[in-house]
């Protein structure tokens, strides 16, 4: 309770209409993230792995 009517500012009522997975996702939203931005080079690699355009064809 203290999670989303005190940190969230929730209503009440809008409170308790929260399912388990919605009050979970907004408790996650609240934590800092942990995990390091991505590198340079795995973006390319990752861009290289999966372009966004289809390869050229080579049946003309």
């Amino acid at each position: 309770m203290t999670l989303g009517l005190g940190r969230l500012r929730l209503a009440p009522d809008r409170f308790w209409r929260l399912t388990l997975p919605e009050l979970a996702a907004a408790a996650r939203a609240l934590q800092p993230a942990t995990d390091a931005p991505m590198a340079r080079g795995e973006l390319a690699a990752l861009m290289t792995r999966f372009p966004d355009a289809p390869p050229a064809s080579s049946a003309d």
